[in-house]
């Protein structure tokens, strides 16, 4: 089955639907059906995303993307500095 990858902004709408659908006495699950996810998968983007707004979201996948990036580069340049340091040593 092929995933579908939903946006920050369509997640967020999403669990505002929710939000209606359980004002309007509808459970959980049949709430997590209308919209297309499972029940966990909502409780999931919950715990993500709850009490968000769209601005937030976005901002959110940035800086995430970042952070990714610059663990990276720390880790490339961490092993750079220890094959300089077992170069310099002799112990290749």
């Amino acid at each position: 089955m092929v995933k579908k990858g939903h946006t920050p902004e369509q997640i967020i709408n999403k669990l505002r639907e929710v939000e209606v659908l359980l004002s309007q006495g509808t459970s959980i699950g049949e709430a997590s059906r209308k919209i297309g996810v499972t029940e966990q998968t909502y409780y999931r983007w919950r715990k993500e995303y709850g009490g968000m707004r769209v601005e937030q979201a976005k901002k959110l996948k940035e800086l995430e993307k970042e952070n990714a990036r610059l663990k990276k580069l720390v880790a490339d340049l961490s092993l750079d500095n220890v094959i300089l340091k077992e170069v310099a040593e002799g112990n290749f």
